[in-house]
């Protein structure tokens, strides 16, 4: 009796560790379902394999840290220690090159971890939630150690650029289908429609609400860069969409304890703010060729965010 009971209380344990690990993944987009995680696993997988199986290592290596770092286990199983390290180990693996590339990414994960865990405990008293800055300052300081350090070996994407030399394009028609679904691809450098499309179902599979105010927050990203005369390879690559999407999912549902009346314009106003950010971020780090990743979603999230503290009816 007390051996059947070890193996139920074990089989509870890992059941619950691999839940905790997909929430971590579907947490990515601000979604506690393990279902959603799979099926984002499934669309980054699709597109490339390799990234699959860094996104699904550096998931179990966040959850593992909670779990053995003595963490709630309620944060844990919400899956808020895997998220930030899914993303810094795609980020990395898409970023860097070399022998040492995936053990780069494995090892930051564990960092971003550890990073998360540390804000967790410094913003506690703000409610302000920490979003993905872990991931993204966390990515940023490893990429330039690249110029300092001979084993990180730093993509040839991401090239440093003179402000001094630089044009804006804005030729030529872009595909708003193929751009429709590429948005919410780009959270995961995912350039592929057939991954965005298997996203958005990931996101409707965890609630109508959700997929709808994604695709109002794409849209929105869409509309606004293009009438501001954004770049058009960019816009249609999905680069102005993906923080767009994040933001009004952040702002109008995830975070929105209390509802208003105001609580979707808020949203969109969260969404449309990312466009300005991103453009601004973009110019900004061109010079040391480093990507704006999510922190125009953290920016504008924070934001409305903070707004709402002292302004509640918004």
């Amino acid at each position: 009796m007390e051996k059947r009971k070890s193996n139920l209380s074990y089989e509870h344990s890992f059941f619950s560790f691999i839940t905790a690990t997909l929430n971590g993944i579907s947490q990515v987009i601000l979604i506690e379902n393990p279902l959603t995680g799979v099926l984002i696993l499934l669309a980054i997988t699709i597109s490339d394999y390799f990234l699959g199986m860094i996104s699904l290592v550096s998931a179990i290596i966040g959850t593992l840290i909670g779990t053995i770092g003595g963490a709630d286990k309620k944060i844990v199983n919400q899956g808020l220690f895997g998220y930030n390290s899914v993303l810094t180990g795609i980020a990395l693996t898409e970023y860097l090159n070399g022998p040492y590339q995936w053990i780069i990414a494995l090892i930051a994960s564990a960092i971003a971890a550890l990073f998360t865990a540390a804000l967790m405990h410094i913003m506690r008293k703000t409610e302000i939630p920490i979003l993905t800055f872990p991931y993204f300052v966390l990515t940023w300081f490893i990429l330039l150690a690249s110029y300092r350090l001979e084993t990180f070996h730093l993509s040839a994407d991401l090239e440093p650029q003179s402000l001094a030399n630089w044009t804006l394009n804005i030729a030529g028609k872009g595909n708003w289908i193929e751009g429709s679904f590429k948005g919410i691809g780009q959270i995961f450098f995912l350039d592929n429609t057939l991954s965005g499309v298997l996203l958005f179902i990931a996101i409707f599979f965890a609630g109508w609400k959700f997929g709808l105010y994604a695709i109002i927050g794409n849209i929105t990203a869409l509309l606004v860069s293009y009438q501001l005369e954004g770049e058009h390879g960019l816009i249609f690559m999905g680069l102005y969409g993906y923080n767009a999407i994040l933001a009004i999912l952040a702002v109008s549902i995830v975070f929105n304890t209390e509802r208003t009346k105001f609580s979707f314009i808020t949203g969109i106003i969260a969404a449309c703010l990312t466009v300005p950010i991103m453009a601004g971020l973009s110019t900004l780090l061109l010079p040391y060729g480093l990507p704006a990743l999510t922190m125009p979603f953290v920016l504008s999230t924070w934001l409305l965010l903070g707004a709402k503290k002292v302004l509640p009816k918004i």
